[in-house]
């Protein structure tokens, strides 16, 4: 699908990813983004860009939103409060992409690209192609996104629907929010020099994305793949481990500190302690990321540190 002189709707649109993309594609389409503005910035949007708040389970916002002239929807609105593991994560996301798509069936849209990731895979043999299965996630987040993604196959397969599903690594770069390690880290740094604290054994280990090259591979995907369900793995074939972004950060703020460790392999309840995806599936496409993942924390530790 060429993604220029397009009606395109970004839901969660004002967030991280969204506002990238957003800022990519609106010189040639007439975007609109759709958020509620709990979990983003009104001042991420780019001024081109039509926008529409609400909240999008609610049926007002996604009839305003997503019209008969809509040519595809990027669906990035979720609940991503790691904090929250509980099933009102599930309900929420999976009501915010029921909402969406019931629209889009009753007024004609019929391509949609959704923001999947990494963790639908559960702990999994690395590197982790598309096709792996039994697709077993450890946490509600997983769960909920898996969930979203059938719901996305029923419609591509008996309704018509194009779906371009993509299966983040960890996404880095400019407007990254505290919840994420590089920018919790340089929090704790700037209160606390001396020392840092890093949650489980500092081993675990994934691969970053930067954010630019993360835009330009989903519209890469979306521009070049044209299967009913088109499900991509977006990530770099390198990892970095926790302590090395310690590492980084430290040194590009200019400090030594004293490591100390919460213990266990992995942060969180629910947290993937290792994670590498194949993306040898992108790269037969065509498409290959500019940096590795050391290279993506660096960059956005600098970005960061900028802003």
């Amino acid at each position: 699908m060429d993604l220029h002189d397009k009606r395109i709707v970004i839901t969660g649109g004002a967030g991280f990813v969204g506002s990238h993309l957003t800022d990519r594609l609106v010189a040639d389409n007439e975007v609109v983004v759709a958020d509620d503005f709990r979990n983003s910035q009104r001042d991420w949007v780019h001024g081109d860009a039509t926008v529409v708040e609400g909240d999008l389970t609610d049926g007002e916002t996604v009839t305003e939103a997503i019209t008969p002239e809509t040519d595809i929807v990027f669906h990035f609105a979720a609940d991503k409060n790691a904090a929250r593991d509980d099933i009102e994560q599930y309900r929420v996301n999976n009501e915010l992409t029921e909402t969406v798509v019931e629209r889009m069936h009753a007024v004609g849209v019929e391509n949609i690209a959704f923001t999947s990731s990494s963790v639908v895979y559960g702990e999994a043999p690395r590197p982790t192609p598309e096709d792996f299965a039994p697709l077993e996630p450890i946490s509600i987040y997983g769960a909920s996104k898996l969930g979203e993604e059938g719901l996305l196959s029923v419609f591509a397969h008996s309704h018509g629907f194009t779906v371009w599903n993509f299966r983040f690594a960890n996404i880095v770069g400019p407007r990254l929010q505290l919840g994420s390690v590089i920018p919790d880290f340089i929090q704790k740094l700037e209160e606390s020099p001396d020392e840092l604290e890093i949650l489980g054994d500092g081993r675990q280990e994934k691969s970053y994305l930067h954010i630019d090259d993360c835009v330009d591979a989903m519209c890469h995907v979306v521009e070049h793949a044209d299967a009913p369900v088109n499900t991509y793995n977006l990530g770099t074939r390198t990892t970095t481990s926790v302590t090395t972004i310690a590492d980084i950060v430290a040194d590009e703020m200019g400090l030594d500190p004293e490591y100390t460790f919460t213990g266990g392999d992995r942060g969180w309840t629910g947290d993937v302690p290792r994670m590498r995806l194949s993306i040898e599936k992108l790269s037969a496409l065509g498409w290959e990321p500019d940096e590795s993942s050391d290279d993506a924390v660096r960059r956005c530790v600098q970005e960061l540190l900028a802003e």
